[in-house]
C-alpha cells in the first residue's frame, strides 16, 4: 500500500477520532445532568423564597405567642389580686374586673391572629417538604446518570485510544514531509486533506481538473502526491 493510500487511512482515523470526541462531548447523559443541575438550582431558588416567607411568619408567630404569654401572666396576676381579699374598694374591684375583661379580649384577638399565621405556615411547610423530596429525587437520579456517564466516557475513551493506536501505525509508514503537509492543511479543508483522483475529478471538491494537469499527474510516481489545483487537497492517483 502506497504512502498516499496510508494518508487516506490516517484521515479516516482522524475523522473517526473527531466524531468520537464530539460524541463524548454530547453524550445524552451529560445533557441530562445539565438539566438536573438546572432543576436543582430552581428547587434551591424556590426553597430560598419560601424559607424567607416562612421565617417572617415564624417571627410573627413568636411575637404573638410572647404577647399572649405576657397577657396570660398579667391575667393570672390580676385574677389573684381580685380574689386575694386585699382589695375591698368596690371601685378598685370593678377596675380589676374590667382589666380582666380587656385582657381576655386582647388575648382572643391575638389568638385569632396566631391561628391565621399557623394556617399560613402549614402549606409552606408542606411545600418545603415537597421540595426536599424533589431534591432527593434529583440527587438519586444524578448518581445514576453520573455512573452511566462515567461508563459511556470510558467506552468512548477506549475507542479513541484504539483509533489513535491504529493511526500511529499508519502514520509510521508515511514520509514525515507528507504527513506534516497533510496535518497543516487538514484544518483549513474541513478535515478532508487528501482525496482520490476519480477519473479527471478531485474526490474532495468534485471539480474537474484540466487535461494538462491530469496528464502531469499520470506521470507522477505512486507515492508522490499531486495537489488539486482547485481546492489544494492532496490527491491519491
Amino acid at each position: 500500500m502506497s504512502a498516499l493510500e496510508q494518508l487516506l487511512i490516517i484521515q479516516e482515523h482522524d475523522t473517526a477520532a473527531e466524531q468520537l470526541r464530539h460524541r463524548r462531548d454530547h453524550l445524552p447523559e451529560r445533557e441530562a445532568l445539565a438539566s438536573l443541575s438546572a432543576a436543582r438550582a430552581d428547587v434551591a431558588a424556590q426553597r430560598h423564597s419560601i424559607e424567607e416567607e416562612r421565617a417572617g411568619l415564624s417571627r410573627e408567630q413568636k411575637r404573638l405567642e410572647d404577647e399572649i404569654a405576657s397577657i396570660e401572666s398579667k391575667h393570672a396576676d390580676t385574677d389573684r389580686t381580685l380574689y386575694s381579699g386585699s382589695v375591698t374598694s368596690p371601685r378598685e374591684l370593678q377596675g380589676l374586673q374590667e382589666e380582666l375583661g380587656a385582657l381576655a379580649r386582647r388575648q382572643e384577638v391575638l389568638e385569632d391572629e396566631l391561628l391565621e399565621v399557623l394556617t399560613a405556615i402549614e402549606p409552606l411547610d408542606e411545600r418545603l417538604a415537597a421540595l426536599d423530596a424533589e431534591r432527593e429525587r434529583i440527587d438519586t437520579e444524578e448518581d445514576t446518570i453520573g455512573a452511566a456517564l462515567v461508563e459511556a466516557e470510558r467506552d468512548i475513551d477506549a475507542d479513541i485510544e484504539r483509533v489513535a493506536t491504529e493511526r500511529a501505525a499508519a502514520a509510521a509508514t508515511v514520509p514525515a514531509d507528507q504527513l506534516a503537509h497533510y496535518e497543516s492543511i487538514r484544518p483549513q479543508l474541513g478535515g478532508i486533506a487528501v482525496a482520490r483522483l476519480i477519473g479527471t475529478s478531485c474526490g474532495g471538491c468534485h471539480l474537474m481538473l484540466s487535461a494538462v494537469e491530469i496528464a502531469r499527474i499520470r506521470k507522477l510516481p505512486p507515492d508522490e502526491p499531486a495537489i488539486c489545483e482547485e481546492c489544494g487537497r492532496m490527491l491519491v492517483h
